[in-house]
């Protein structure tokens, strides 16, 4: 049986996901990613604030996540993430990206809804 091109280490805040992941990855010789280190700067500073991320805050990073997945495993890199993901839509958009996103993100990073059918 291959193995996956990559696994998904979840939990909640404080369980352990980064450190579980760091060694699983350097276990099996993969890379290591942790979410929490893509966050970009407004989720950042919202976040230092105590004010919890909103699906739209979110969308783009796992969008911006499921690509660098993409990109490692399209090259044969295998990879461990750490990420809480705990719902599955955010799941969804970082094996599938942005497609299954409940919100869609363009170009430019920001979010807009998707359209009426």
């Amino acid at each position: 049986m291959a193995a996956p091109g990559a696994l998904l280490v979840m939990g909640v805040s404080g369980s352990g996901k980064s450190t579980v992941g760091a060694l699983l990855a350097s276990k099996l010789g993969w890379k290591f990613y942790d979410a929490d280190d893509y966050h970009p700067e407004e989720n950042r500073m919202k976040m230092g604030k105590g004010i919890p991320l909103k699906d739209q805050d979110r969308i783009p990073w796992l969008c911006n996540l499921h690509d660098i997945l993409l990109r490692d495993i399209a090259s044969g890199q295998h990879v461990v993430l750490a990420c809480s993901a705990l719902k599955k839509a955010y799941r969804d958009v970082l094996i599938r990206g942005k497609q299954c996103a409940p919100l869609q993100c363009d170009e430019t990073g920001k979010d807009k809804q998707p359209a009426e059918v």
